[in-house]
């Protein structure tokens, strides 16, 4: 995992109508660890991270700068997480990465907790481009339209990892705050 640059704001806590988005906590490691291994959530993530590999993973998420761990208010169930990498492979771009666990898909979890973090991003992660940059596979339709329902648009289709990928992007007067 790569780690990020620290920000002037984090850590930080953000708060949407129904859920909270936190630092990672020592505590959250088994569920962390499902979604590093989930077949469906990693479907289009290149797989399930290897067994070698997870020992890495697990020492280093805690304290990984603009990593959110999503969590609902009235409980603290974790849902997934939500991550903002400020100098991505993109040219240096913000980009926003996110992935759920399986049994909260499709309720809009994901949309409210990636339009918190993007909308966060835009003030306190420095960038010398204005704007956010997500990638996802074409295959990834569900990913797909939530990027768009948020008011990302697509601008670039490429070949990474053996399979099409498409990239979107938005400035700060796209996000759909209204979610």
């Amino acid at each position: 995992m790569s780690s990020l640059p620290a920000t002037e704001s984090w850590p930080c806590v953000l708060r949407t109508s129904r859920l909270i988005l936190r630092p990672a906590e020592p505590a959250d490691v088994s569920e962390y660890t499902r979604l590093w291994t989930d077949a469906d959530v990693r479907r289009f993530l290149g797989g399930p991270v290897a067994e070698h590999q997870l020992t890495t993973y697990q020492q280093h998420f805690v304290g990984r700068p603009n990593l959110f761990t999503v969590v609902t208010r009235q409980e603290p169930t974790m849902l997934g997480s939500v991550s903002i990498d400020s100098e991505s492979r993109f040219d240096g771009r913000r980009e926003v990465s996110y992935s759920f666990l399986p049994e909260h898909w499709g309720r809009g979890f994901a949309r409210e907790a990636v339009t918190a973090a993007v909308s966060w991003a835009f003030d306190h992660v420095s960038s010398e481009d204005p704007s956010v940059i997500a990638v996802t596979q074409e295959a990834n339709s569900r990913s797909r339209l939530l990027l768009e329902a948020i008011g990302m648009r697509l601008i670039n289709n490429f070949t990474e990892w053996d399979a099409p990928q498409s990239m979107y992007s938005m400035q700060r007067q796209s996000l759909r705050a209204d979610l």
